[in-house]
């Protein structure tokens, strides 16, 4: 996850639309997106989707329909969102959420296309893991 950088914008207004599912967020530069939770739980920055280096992110399916259960600061640079699937440990920096915002058209066809070659469905169940290989460490 990168940081916030130094002459980033920085959000102006966030606002949780919970009917529509997105993630309204105003940027210092007049930038303004509508993120919907779904792309923000399929590219959570945690290590939990990422994985813990190149290599290892967990493809994320059956988050089409998930909510968000709550939105907390973490201190001037970011938020965690607590999604409705009981995700909670991604930290998303102004800086991401801007990325995922001006980048939502390649991340979908990204996803779609790590979907198909996965070969699931976008809306499948996810796989029930054995053990977190985050429990180690």
């Amino acid at each position: 996850m990168a940081g916030l950088q130094a002459g980033a914008p920085t959000p102006k207004a966030i606002t949780v639309h919970s009917q529509s599912k997105v993630l309204e967020v105003s940027f210092s530069d007049g930038a303004q997106f509508r993120i919907p939770f779904e792309l923000m739980r399929v590219y959570s920055p945690s290590a939990d989707v990422q994985g813990h280096g190149p290599g290892q992110e967990v493809l994320q399916t059956g988050k089409r329909h998930v909510e968000l259960a709550g939105l907390e600061p973490v201190g001037n640079y970011a938020v965690q969102p607590a999604f409705s699937d009981g995700h909670d440990t991604g930290i998303f920096s102004w800086d991401y959420l801007y990325f995922l915002g001006s980048q939502q058209d390649r991340l979908w066809a990204d996803y779609a296309a790590r979907l198909a070659a996965a070969g699931v469905e976008r809306d499948a169940p996810m796989p029930q893991a054995a053990g977190s290989s985050c429990a180690s460490h």
